[in-house]
């Protein structure tokens, strides 16, 4: 079996409207941000660039220099950068990845967030810092080196792009890298290279693809000899084609796939066994999206490539599953390898929240993120909420633990329904992961507003009243009377007690004119309903009643902030239960 040199898979990720999509149009020389819904990526594709037509946009640039990889094949994320996490063998599947920072902007929560991903999986990367046109006074120039732009620009413009350039070159320290302008590096090893370009007018393109093919030639060309072997790959994504039903997009990172091969893919249950149909792939400079020419129909491909298969019963696959080529002997060993891979690599616990994400990929970057800002998870799941989701996060014994965080999928009608039945469970959906987790804290923090809200209203509390013998509604079951609230707080469902210690019944309700209130404080006067006693017997007008403290609460109220009033009423109820029990309430 004999070895090639394979491209390198290159990953272009950054903040939202950073210009990640038209970097890569100006390198296609297509429109495909035009045609995006508000030119956001919307789904992932890959763009297959040949070494020639990278020598051919390089120009000058390359003269004298020779190359031995056949050229880039280009991943383009969605904003949320869920999909660099996209796998080879648990590993990252991009070999080399393109920053894309806006020059003026700078960082932004997902530029930070990609540079977590990239130093998580320690893939080389260089920077497009982009949008040097929108630095002001820039002199507009198309489709050059960065080189000859910069030379038309006067002396003022130069000096502002510096300047913003190594504001973004403090960042990068911030984060542990060492980043310089790639004309001024000594050692790439050691410095991440920043070229800036303009996707717009296409500027430093050429030396940004330069820099690619010299990164990958230097520090990847061992890694990127691979057998002639079974083919191995990621999923993208699956979806229905007209003429072919249900297809798999895919990445070949590994060996060859041929038609007729047997593939087994990693799915939600048991790994699913086919055969290839069709192995379809877009012209070179096009990309399996959105392809402006149709795919051209092969017997083969060869690593690395972006491929569209057709195939039966495909339906089931999953984002970012594996894709492995399997002969008949090698079946069973096979089936076991895409199980083990398709199970995600999440941390759990016996308590936390509840995570489900469109790919597995997404699904362990979310986790990842979890896991750093301390947050737990009992249940991780690919694919939309569905009510067994609900379920479970409702048993879930900590409240701040109730939440699902849906990650780009749907809501199912039957979640819905059962959400219904759960007003204690939050579901949380978004499409940016720092957003979601976000989000989550924001919502912890009203929830533990709310639940100490609800616990203060369950504490008992001191509080003295006075029987207002002109508002006598009912004599008993229950005695409905007015009182005024002379110091403290009075609660529903707490008993009331005589100023001899003689006990009364609870107080069942309270009410301010029409309305029915869950407390009454100082100086207020509403409507008391007491259980178990009748107004002339044991109750009468002008009588003082305090609340009948539990021994246990007025211990824990010591330690509470009372106010004087709320201090001396709590005084007082402990010198009435002192007549009878010396040490009561010590």
């Amino acid at each position: 079996m004999g070895t090639y040199t394979r491209q390198p898979i290159v990953s272009v990720l950054g903040h939202v409207d950073h210009g990640k999509s038209s970097l890569l149009d100006q390198i296609r020389g297509t429109s495909v941000v035009a045609r995006e819904a508000g030119g956001i990526t919307q789904h992932i594709g890959a763009t297959e660039v040949p070494l020639d037509a990278i020598l051919a946009i390089c120009g000058d640039l390359v003269k004298g220099k020779s190359f031995k990889i056949p050229g880039l094949l280009f991943i383009d994320t969605p904003g949320h950068v869920a999909f660099t996490t996209l796998r080879a063998r648990g590993g990252a599947l991009a070999d080399l990845a393109v920053l894309v920072v806006d020059v003026n902007e700078g960082f932004r929560p997902q530029t930070i967030e990609s540079i977590n991903i990239l130093k998580r999986y320690k893939t080389p990367f260089l920077v497009a810092a982009n949008k040097v046109d929108m630095v002001p006074g820039w002199r507009k120039v198309e489709r050059v080196p960065f080189a000859a732009a910069i030379q038309e620009q006067n002396e003022a413009v130069r000096e502002e792009l510096d300047r913003r350039m190594y504001a973004v070159v403090g960042k990068f320290f911030e984060h542990g890298f060492s980043a310089e302008r790639y004309d001024k590096i000594q050692d790439f090893a050691t410095t991440v290279a920043m070229v800036p370009t303009s996707a717009k007018h296409g500027v430093g393109i050429p030396e940004l693809l330069l820099m690619l093919i010299g990164l990958a030639q230097r520090f990847l060309e061992a890694d990127l000899k691979v057998p002639e072997g079974p083919a191995e790959g990621t999923i993208l994504e699956v979806k229905e084609e007209k003429g072919l039903g249900p297809t798999l997009d895919a990445i070949i990172y590994k060996g060859v796939l041929n038609r007729g091969d047997t593939i087994v893919l990693g799915s939600a249950g048991a790994p699913i066994v086919t055969k290839v149909k069709a192995v379809l792939r877009p012209r070179p400079l096009d990309e399996i999206r959105d392809p402006q020419d149709r795919f051209d129909s092969v017997e083969r491909v060869t690593a690395a490539a972006g491929v569209k298969i057709a195939a039966s019963g495909v339906e089931g696959a999953l984002a970012g599953a594996p894709l492995r080529e399997a002969k008949a002997r090698t079946l069973k060993t096979v089936v076991a390898a895409v199980a083990s891979e398709t199970v995600p690599k999440v941390e759990t616990s016996d308590e936390g929240i509840l995570v489900k994400a469109d790919a597995l990929g997404s699904l362990e970057a979310i986790a990842h993120e979890c896991k750093a800002s301390g947050t737990p998870i009992k249940f991780a799941r690919v694919g939309p909420v569905s009510r067994r989701d609900v379920v479970d996060a409702a048993t879930v014994g900590e409240p701040l633990h109730r939440v699902i965080l849906a990650f780009n999928v749907p809501v199912l009608e039957d979640a819905k329904d059962e959400l219904l039945k759960h007003d204690d469970v939050k579901v949380l959906e978004g499409d940016v992961i720092y957003g979601l987790l976000q989000a989550y804290q924001a919502w912890v923090e009203t929830r533990e507003q709310e639940l100490d809200a609800a616990r203060r209203l369950q504490r008992p509390y001191p509080a003295k009243v006075l029987f207002l013998p002109e508002f006598v509604f009912r004599a008993s079951k229950p005695a409905i009377f007015g009182v005024r609230v002379l110091a403290g707080r009075l609660r529903p469902g707490l008993p009331l007690m005589r100023d001899d210690g003689k006990p009364l019944g609870r107080v069942r309700s309270i009410r301010s004119g029409e309305e029915v209130v869950t407390e009454a404080v100082a100086g207020k006067e509403v409507a008391i309903a007491v259980e178990g006693v009748t107004v002339g017997r044991q109750v009468e007008g002008g009588d003082v009643l305090f609340v009948d403290l539990p021994e246990e609460a007025a211990r824990a109220l010591r330690d509470q902030p009372l106010n004087p009033d709320e201090k001396e009423t709590l005084d007082q109820i402990a010198e009435i239960k002192r007549r009878t029990d010396r040490f009561w309430g010590m």
